[in-house]
């Protein structure tokens, strides 16, 4: 049971691995490779008698040595060995296995060199970030083709697990919002990974599972709001508040997507819009709201420039008006001032009584 909790453990903690200089570990593996087939060639010229020793044993058993020696390590181990160097760029990770068991991660910008047994593990290699839709070339499904067979590497796909902050731009989606009107709604999501253990092992492919993950989170947040909110109140919406649907988009994706080792740095919303089959409608209802609140503000401000008049007039002593005469200058008044078109002036040249 604690060997099982262990490896368990194990999938969810990152461990750092340790590796080798990987420059001196080359240096000093040419050198051994060039000394062992030099020790191979002089081992044949001994047993084929170029060179005769005074010791019968060192002319027998010295030249077997020296070509099993130089055989072994100079054809086998030499070429073996090279295979465990490693280069990693900046922001970059190696996720390595022994025979199956995770010994560690390997970060760091350099030149290293690791057991030449050991495998890097990387999912999701060969998967794009960006899954918006896309037709491949050839050449890239032929690599693509050419790089697996039945999920087994054959060294040309990149295993590297990359720690730089990645964009994800999924498609656009119809959903519906919280009055039930279907929306068309794309996001962008920028985000890292930051346990590659996690990333790698506890998920099938990290990148698919962000995605779908998206998705997901996607749709519930955007049926708990409203499209607009054409009341101006309090009362909050897609359009109106993006910057707390998208904080919330993002808690809800991290929530997701903890368990696969990623990070989302940045969740916006990209495309909002109506649906086609409802986008003519919402325009014209959008049209009579603008004009209805267009009409207020002018209806408002020639209130107030009726009741400026009156006062004006009455302070300055400039007219006195009846009732009726007043109710018609109002109506005049309004009429001018709210009206859609220029008005024409009709001047009375006799009493206005």
């Amino acid at each position: 049971m604690a060997a099982t909790n262990e490896a368990t453990k194990k999938h969810h903690e990152e461990i750092e691995l340790r590796a080798m200089n990987g420059m001196a570990c080359l240096v000093m593996n040419i050198i051994a490779v060039l000394a062992c087939i030099v020790a191979f060639v002089f081992g044949i010229i001994f047993l084929t008698g170029g060179i005769v020793f005074t010791s019968a044993f060192v002319e027998q058993v010295l030249p077997i040595i020296m070509i099993a020696v130089g055989s072994i390590y100079g054809f086998i181990v030499g070429p073996i060995i090279f295979v465990g160097l490693k280069i990693l760029k900046p922001n970059e990770a190696y996720v390595m296995t022994l025979f199956g068991k995770y010994i560690g991660t390997l970060k760091g910008a350099g030149f290293y060199w690791v057991n030449p047994f050991c495998v890097a593990v990387n999912p999701a290699a060969g998967v794009t970030s960006t899954t918006s839709a896309s037709v491949k070339a050839p050449t890239e499904s032929l690599t693509s083709a050419l790089t697996s067979l039945d999920g087994i590497s054959i060294g040309l796909t990149n295993k590297r697990v990359s720690l730089k902050d990645m964009t994800l731009n999924n498609d656009k989606q119809k959903i519906n919002d919280q009055l039930g009107n279907p929306i068309i709604i794309g996001i962008v999501v920028i985000w890292r990974v930051v346990n590659t253990a996690k990333a790698v092992f506890n998920v099938d492919n990290f990148k698919e599972y962000l995605s779908i993950q998206c998705d997901s989170a996607l749709r519930n947040i955007v049926r708990l709001y409203p499209y607009d909110n054409p009341g101006n109140n309090n009362e909050e919406s897609l359009r109106g508040s993006s910057q707390e649907v998208a904080d919330k988009l993002r808690v809800e994706i991290q929530s997701k997507v903890d368990v696969a080792g990623l990070e989302i740095v940045e969740a916006r919303i990209t495309h909002l819009s109506y649906s086609e089959e409802i986008a003519a409608v919402m325009l014209q209802r959008q049209q009579a709201s603008a004009i209805i609140d267009a009409r207020n503000m002018i209806v408002e401000g020639a209130v107030g420039m009726v009741e400026m008049a009156l006062a004006k007039l009455s302070e300055n002593d400039i007219v006195h008006l009846d009732e009726e005469r007043k109710a018609a200058m109002v109506s005049n008044l309004l009429v001018v001032l709210c009206g859609n078109r220029d008005a024409q002036p009709i001047v009375n040249s006799g009493s206005i009584y």
